[in-house]
């Protein structure tokens, strides 16, 4: 067999799976679009909301100091993770399961992903608190130094990651080729969030150390 020849055989074959999971999707259920709503709107929505906050200070105006401002984001962020992930769950419920992820090793695999996402996620929430993982470098309260330690050892963004190998692993272990297209959208939202993120917090840090110095001179 030719070099073309086992490359189209190995490029249908992935074809075929693709469609197989793709024809297991409901995309019409209600519960479905209203997660890939918030998982699309929730990173948008702090990322707009963190930015009018830095340039105006209108929640610390709000909430009365910087520090309850952070706290009230971080609650709203908190709770609308908490709709999203209350939608995705419900529409799992609803779609059906898929012949190709209905086995125990796939299971293994999504148990497996899961305990490691939720592992990252919640390491990552301790090793940063509350300020640290909801944008309080947006209301000015910077962290003195880099977090290095573990997660940050093995991961450069624990907690995106996390998250995405949590929705990955619960798709695979009820079996859901809807989930699977559901993670998809995650992480893209998560890595287009962090196009606005990483630079933006970089710029924040890189003009407190120029203020720093400039004090010390």
């Amino acid at each position: 067999m030719s070099v073309l020849a086992k490359f189209t055989e190995k490029f249908n074959a992935v074809n075929d799976v693709y469609l197989s999971l793709l024809a297991d999707i409901d995309s019409s259920e209600t519960n479905l679009r209203i997660a890939l709503f918030f998982i699309a709107f929730n990173p948008t929505f702090w990322n707009i909301v963190a930015r009018l906050e830095y340039k105006t200070h209108f929640i610390t105006k709000i909430a009365g100091s910087a520090k309850r401002g952070c706290y009230l984001l971080a609650f709203t962020i908190f709770s609308l993770g908490l709709v999203r992930d209350f939608y995705f769950h419900r529409a799992l419920d609803f779609q059906p399961t898929s012949t190709l992820l209905d086995s125990d090793a796939v299971r293994a695999a999504g148990i497996a992903c899961l305990a490691t996402g939720q592992v990252l996620v919640v390491t990552s929430m301790y090793q940063l608190g509350v300020t640290g993982t909801y944008l309080g470098d947006y209301f000015g309260i910077l962290m003195d130094n880099i977090v290095t330690a573990f997660p940050f050892n093995v991961s450069a963004n624990p907690m995106y990651q996390g998250s995405t190998l949590s929705f990955l692993g619960t798709s695979l272990l009820y079996g859901k080729a809807a989930g699977l297209f559901a993670t998809v959208m995650v992480n893209l939202m998560y890595t287009l969030a962090l196009k606005f993120e990483e630079p933006f917090t970089a710029a924040i840090y890189a003009k407190r150390d120029a203020e720093k110095a400039k004090k010390s001179s």
